[in-house]
């Protein structure tokens, strides 16, 4: 069977989405499914670095943990920008072939902007998962809220695209976009903007049709463990140095629920950590 797309998308930067896209992987290959990491990002290659991280880990300590294969779109070497995109076309295309042979998922993390490549990836895309932060700075991404009372006054630029996009795949006959906003850096404090934000987030989900899931507390372990190339599923590590604390328990519970959130075919919830 072909592998499942997996798209980490948001025209905005600073959402969490290589650290929500890794933990995903990685939750995924210790379930002993066969996992393609492909990063869309050439400029910063965050999601590259990460596992070129976990490599030089586990190769240096000796560290029996998950592994992923890692593919990339490299920057084109043609000035044109038509001939830029034709040429990212091109490479998304072959990469996008070589995973559906050989992998049960392709876990594809995109910048934060909106480019052609990234285009690309939010249409092959069978599941989307589009984290943002806990704040109506984000949220304007997705739709447009009275300043009154808070209600949402229509989708914005972010929510047309991924419409458009569901629109062309039931043109295609494909299977519907399932469509996950994660819910990023969540306070733990009732506050009165946390509740205007959650009613606003039921309602566009309603409105547009996508899921919310539960996303990540906004943790130092989770940047602390970019350098070795771990998550918080690998903890603990012999040598590392950091002891599983009641934090870094609840950071685990909160990768097991978005895992179980994404309803992914053929995954087990139950064994995400």
């Amino acid at each position: 069977m072909a592998a499942h797309v997996i798209v980490f998308g948001n025209e905005k930067g600073g959402t969490g989405k290589t650290t929500a896209a890794m933990h995903v992987a990685v939750a995924l290959a210790a379930m002993g499914k066969r996992v393609a990491a492909v990063d869309l990002d050439s400029r910063q290659k965050s999601f590259t670095r990460y596992i070129e991280n976990r490599e030089e880990w586990a190769a240096a300590k000796s560290a029996k943990i998950p592994a992923l294969k890692s593919f990339a779109v490299s920057r084109p070497a043609v000035k044109s920008l038509d001939s830029a995109a034709e040429e990212e076309a091109k490479k998304f295309s072959e990469i996008l072939a070589q995973t559906q042979n050989g992998f049960d998922f392709a876990v594809i993390d995109t910048p934060g902007s909106d480019t052609p490549l990234s285009r690309l990836a939010h249409a092959a895309a069978d599941t989307l998962v589009t984290p943002m932060n806990d704040s109506f700075v984000d949220f304007d991404l997705l739709a447009r809220v009275d300043a009154g009372d808070f209600s949402v006054k229509g989708p914005s630029l972010y929510s047309d695209f991924v419409w458009d996009c569901r629109k062309r795949r039931l043109m295609a006959k494909r299977p519907a976009l399932d469509w996950v906003v994660m819910r990023n850096r969540i306070s733990s404090s009732e506050a009165r903007n946390k509740r205007r934000l959650s009613a606003a987030l039921d309602a566009l989900s309603e409105r547009i049709g996508f899921r919310i899931a539960p996303g990540f507390g906004d943790r130092v372990i989770f940047r602390e463990l970019f350098p070795m190339g771990l998550t918080m599923l690998d903890l603990p590590q012999a040598g590392l140095g950091i002891s599983l604390s009641m934090s870094h328990v609840a950071a685990r519970q909160e990768v097991r629920e978005l895992i179980r959130t994404l309803k992914l075919p053929d995954v087990d919830s139950k064994r995400a950590a």
